[in-house]
C-alpha cells in the first residue's frame, strides 16, 4: 500500500502542468542589471529564515506546515520548502506569503512540472535565465532551493522595473502584462489561503 502511495505521488509530481497565460518574456538587460542579478543568484548563504520571536518562528512554521500537507505529505520535503521560500521571499525583500501563493498557482508545488513552454519547476522559471544569470545549465531548475532562489530574483526584478507595482510585476513573471487573469489568481490565493492573520505577526513578537 505504501508503495502504491509512493508511485502515484511521484507521477502527480512529475505531470506536465497547462500555462495559465504565457510565460516569462527574454528581455534585454543592462550590463549592471545583468551583473546585479547573476551575484543574487550565486550567493549561496545557508538558508536561514529571519523570525521577530521563537513564538513567532513556531508558529508560522508549524501553521505553514499543517496548510501544505495535503500538496507535500512529506514532512522533511515540506518543512524544507517552507523555510527555503521564506528564506528565499526575505532576501529579496519579498512577502513570503505572496512566493507561497505565486508557487500554488505557478506549479501546484510540483517540484519537477514542465509548462509545455518550457517553464520549469516549482516557481516556473523559464531556461533562458539559466544562460542570462546563471551557469547555462537549465536542469538545475529542478533543484528546490535554485528555482525557488531564481524565482525570487526575477519578480523582484519585475517588481524593480515596475516601480513597486505588484500587480503589473506579476503580469510580467507570467508573460501576461496588461491581462488581469494571473495577477488576480496569485493575489487571490494568497488571500484565501497564504495571508497570516495580523493579530499573530502582533501575538507572536512578545
Amino acid at each position: 500500500m505504501q508503495k502504491a502511495w509512493l508511485i502515484l505521488f511521484l507521477l502527480w509530481m512529475f505531470l506536465p502542468i497547462r500555462v495559465l497565460a504565457g510565460q516569462q518574456q527574454y528581455e534585454p538587460l543592462s550590463d549592471a542589471v545583468r551583473h546585479a542579478l547573476a551575484a543574487a543568484v550565486l550567493d549561496r548563504s545557508p538558508p536561514e529564515p529571519l523570525f521577530v520571536s521563537a513564538a513567532h518562528r513556531n508558529y508560522w512554521l508549524n501553521d505553514m506546515s499543517a496548510r501544505l500537507k495535503q500538496k507535500i505529505p512529506n514532512d522533511m520535503l515540506r518543512n524544507d520548502l517552507i523555510k527555503t521560500a521564506r528564506y528565499e521571499a526575505q532576501r529579496a525583500g519579498l512577502d513570503p506569503q505572496l512566493v507561497l501563493a505565486l508557487i500554488e498557482v505557478e506549479s501546484g508545488f510540483r517540484q519537477y512540472a514542465v509548462s509545455s513552454a518550457g517553464a520549469r519547476g516549482l516557481m516556473q522559471v523559464m531556461p533562458f535565465w539559466t544562460r542570462v544569470i546563471g551557469d547555462g545549465n537549465p536542469s538545475t531548475l529542478f533543484n528546490m532551493r535554485t528555482n525557488i532562489r531564481y524565482g525570487c530574483v526575477i519578480l523582484r526584478h519585475y517588481l524593480d522595473m515596475e516601480k513597486g507595482d505588484l500587480f503589473r510585476a506579476l503580469g510580467r513573471y507570467n508573460g501576461s502584462l496588461g491581462k488581469a487573469e494571473y495577477p488576480n489568481l496569485v493575489l487571490g490565493a494568497l488571500q484565501r489561503k497564504w495571508q497570516v492573520p495580523e493579530w499573530v505577526e502582533v501575538a507572536t513578537t512578545r
